[in-house]
């Protein structure tokens, strides 16, 4: 074989490599690209300024409850108990503020519940034993039917303040307060997993957790602090949700247990395929969100986005799983 011949087949090989790795990375992303344009061509309303910012608004507390479970899901731990922690929150906070109590007890009786839910779950995973599936799955019923007993399956009505109330139906120029709390949340959430040794630390627990131990790393904290932050997210959400409906729906957050298992999944397919990512989260819920409005706006019914949704999870998870053999428990 000649010099040439060598050459040409080493340059192949690596420009093979490159447009693997570039598939990998961003194939997901020029589909969510191809989506919008699908959409924005054949969806006479989709191309307006005014959807585009109700697409924000509706992406907002799914973006928050994903950016919570990526800190599970970098740990290598899922949390399936986080759709009841919303309604939990959609509930407590509203209840709350119609005995009168001030909005910013309120707000943090509905942290402090977030607090204690993570505790459990991290409880239950680290010091117990029981594997996160299964505790999280647990916890997830105990609150739903907490949420029932509380409420009598009821939603809560009352005065609630108009200050609450425009955590998530104001706007400030134009843009949803809820935008601002969704950028705030995913900002602060990627300074910590991208900037600081906790989220360096989650990350290698999330790795290879022999590994980290030996390195020094308290696998076990690790793994229970990222299981209370995702928890914490999911109180977040969970009040800021109820500010927009205007009232405490104890079912309102069991949704967002397949949209945030969904969004993570589909940013674990772009940026850094097969790790849990905040901006990858981020454009996960774009995807949802965009997929999600834009069905709408062609009349088709919710069964037919759950099955859409359902495809795009399962292809989702097939990618990251043929290309970086994910594992999750």
């Amino acid at each position: 074989m000649t010099v040439s011949g060598t050459v040409q087949q080493n340059d192949d090989r690596i420009f093979g490599v490159i447009r693997k790795e570039w598939i990998q990375k961003y194939s997901t992303l020029v589909a969510l690209v191809l989506i919008f344009l699908v959409f924005s061509i054949t969806v006479n309303r989709f191309l307006t300024p005014l959807n585009l910012l109700n697409i924000m608004q509706q992406i907002s507390m799914l973006t928050i409850v994903g950016a919570g479970l990526t800190f599970g899901f970098a740990a290598r731990e899922m949390d399936l108990s986080v759709g009841y922690t919303v309604g939990l929150a959609g509930i407590l906070v509203p209840l709350l503020l119609t005995w009168g109590v001030p909005l910013p007890i309120a707000v943090l009786g509905g942290l402090g519940a977030g607090l204690v839910v993570g505790a459990v779950n991290a409880a239950l995973v680290t010091l117990v034993g029981v594997p996160s599936l299964i505790a999280t799955l647990a916890v997830g019923s105990i609150i739903f039917g907490i949420n029932y007993l509380v409420t009598g399956g009821r939603a809560i009505y009352g005065s609630l303040p108009a200050e609450y109330l425009w955590l998530g139906q104001g706007r400030v120029f134009g843009i949803p307060v809820l935008a601002f709390f969704m950028f705030g949340c995913v900002a602060v959430a990627w300074f910590i997993m991208e900037r600081t040794i906790f989220g360096r630390y989650v990350y290698a627990v999330g790795g290879n957790q022999k590994a980290a131990e030996l390195s020094g790393v308290n696998v076990r904290l690790y793994r229970a602090a990222a299981m209370v932050v995702c928890s914490l997210f999911a109180v977040i959400a969970g009040t800021l949700l109820a500010a927009r409906l205007g009232s405490g729906q104890p079912n309102a957050g069991e949704n967002y247990l397949l949209d945030g298992l969904a969004t993570v999944f589909i940013g674990m397919t772009m940026l850094r395929p097969g790790t849990a990512t905040i901006l990858g989260t981020l454009l996960g819920a774009l995807f949802i969100g965009i997929i999600n409005n834009g069905l709408n706006l062609m009349g088709m019914d919710t069964y037919i986005q759950s099955i859409v949704k359902g495809i795009i999870i399962l292809v989702a998870v097939a990618i990251v799983s043929r290309t970086t053999k994910l594992k999750l428990l």
